[in-house]
């Protein structure tokens, strides 16, 4: 469960906002004054924090600064009466996440908690290249980079040589590869670890509003522009900003993003003050930019700027023997959500997955593995239990030995049991019958046609498999 500090002296907005916002999904500790919210700091290690910029002892603006000498990282949210405060704004300036005015919308209050939250797991999660043994240490508190192939071990090493190197870096994949967490690969491996990341998706926010977002603007710049805004680059100066989806970026905001990154220097929407920063930026994108650059669809200058290092990230159809290791690592911890902790993968269901060429990429194979966890009955998740667009180009072998029966054989002789022949093919004829019935939704004529058999040996079977004691249940 996520926890929210909650810093005011005013104890009706304590109250307001500890019942507003409390839910299973998080937790709201108050403080009402700096140094008592400092301390809670210290004892709760909360996700976010929201103080007011006036408090009986120190100022909000003290209460962030010694924060962020604690962890520089976590998201720190001012309220203040004053909208023209200088505090708010050099506190934004300072890295602070956002602020509000009094009084405060909560619908806003409640959107904008959801997005420190989910920034401050990005930023405390760790990301490891999975070596294949359990991180007893870590656990799952840690993401993975999960593969072993060739094309994996390329990525490996990109990442290396590249994370220790003050760039800029451009991701080139499919969408699901998995750009994101190697953006933050990077960050993590570099000088700048101890600093914020944030991502920004340029498809997802409209070309005026990613223009603000990025640069920020002066009060009046544009209609409803009622008060200045700090933009992500001269908020987040001294950490990296990961530009998901650059392809999608206007001309105009690609031109100031240009002289960026060759100068670190902007202005504000609205205003003639040069500002500035030290910002390092990852690029990512699904599109092919030189074909852009050739339709003059994006600026030949800023392509040659962003591509001194591109990383390519493979198709998971280019690296199928990593899926295996990729759905038992999501399974692990699917398992644990879910109260499942003995569940594991068949065989079979594996050989399946390895037959699709997911062209969603590590994004549905995940999606996948989350299916078939909810879909499986037993402990043993087998081809059936998952999607069935994974099973399009599944074919089964009839030379392959069926593990779920060796499982069943081996279990019986660990057992010491007797007239184990009688008891497998028992086993098997009754799982036939069961599941030929089922998809013939009880037709006892089309499911004897279906299995090659005769009606009345399908009937003598049933008959055979009820009245036997021994017999198991399919």
């Amino acid at each position: 469960m996520a926890k929210l500090l909650v810093i005011d002296d005013e104890a009706n907005i304590l109250f307001t906002i500890e019942q507003t916002l409390s839910s299973k999904d998080l937790s709201v500790i108050t403080a009402s004054t700096g140094r008592e919210g400092i301390q809670r700091y210290r004892d709760e290690k909360p996700d976010a924090v929201l103080v007011d910029i006036r408090l009986p002892d120190i100022t909000g603006l003290d209460v962030f600064k010694q924060l962020h000498e604690i962890d520089a990282k976590v998201p720190v949210i001012i309220m203040t009466a004053y909208s023209r405060t200088d505090n708010a704004i050099e506190a934004m300036r300072s890295g602070a996440f956002e602020y509000l005015l009094k009084p405060v919308d909560l619908g806003r209050l409640r959107s904008l908690v959801e997005q420190a939250v989910e920034v401050s797991a990005m930023n405390h999660r760790l990301v490891r290249i999975d070596s294949g043994e359990p991180d007893a240490e870590e656990g799952l508190a840690a993401e993975y980079i999960v593969g072993h192939s060739e094309v994996m071990q390329n990525l490996y090493k990109s990442i290396g040589r590249v994370a220790p190197q003050d760039v800029t870096v451009v991701l080139q994949g499919e969408t699901g590869t998995g750009k994101e967490l190697v953006a933050r690969a990077i960050h993590q491996y570099s000088a700048r670890s101890s600093k914020p990341f944030l991502a920004v998706n340029c498809a997802a926010i409209s070309e005026s509003l990613l223009e603000s977002e990025l640069f920020g603007h002066e009060r009046g710049a544009f209609t409803g522009a009622d008060q200045r805004r700090i933009g992500k680059f001269e908020q987040i100066s001294g950490g990296t900003i990961f530009l998901d989806e650059i392809g999608d970026m206007s001309m105009s905001t690609q031109a100031k993003s240009l002289r960026l990154l060759q100068q670190q220097q902007f202005e504000r929407l609205g205003g003639n003050t040069t500002i500035q920063t030290d910002v390092r930026i990852i690029a990512a994108t699904n599109k092919d930019l030189k074909a852009m650059v050739e339709r003059n669809e994006f600026r030949q200058d800023l392509y040659y700027r962003l591509s001194g290092f591109t990383i390519f990230l493979p198709p998971l159809r280019d690296r199928l023997d990593d899926v295996p290791a990729i759905a038992k690592h999501f399974l692990q911890d699917l398992a644990l959500k879910f109260g499942k902790p003995t569940l594991y993968w068949t065989q079979e269901a594996l050989l399946a997955m390895q037959s699709y060429a997911w062209p969603g990429n590590v994004r549905e194979l995940a999606n996948a593995v989350q299916f078939a966890a909810v879909n499986t009955l037993g402990d043993a998740i087998y081809p059936s239990s998952l999607p069935p667009e994974c099973l399009s180009d599944y074919r089964i072998d009839s030379d392959r030995d069926f593990p779920e029966v060796l499982d069943y054989v081996q279990q019986l002789l660990d057992l010491g049991q007797n007239d184990i022949y009688r008891k497998v093919i028992q086993k098997v004829e009754s799982i036939l019958i069961d599941t030929a019935l089922k998809h013939t939704s009880g037709n006892h004529q089309a499911a004897a046609e279906r299995l090659g058999i005769s009606r009345m040996t399908l009937r003598k079977k049933e008959r055979e498999s009820e009245s036997d004691p021994d017999a198991p249940s399919a």
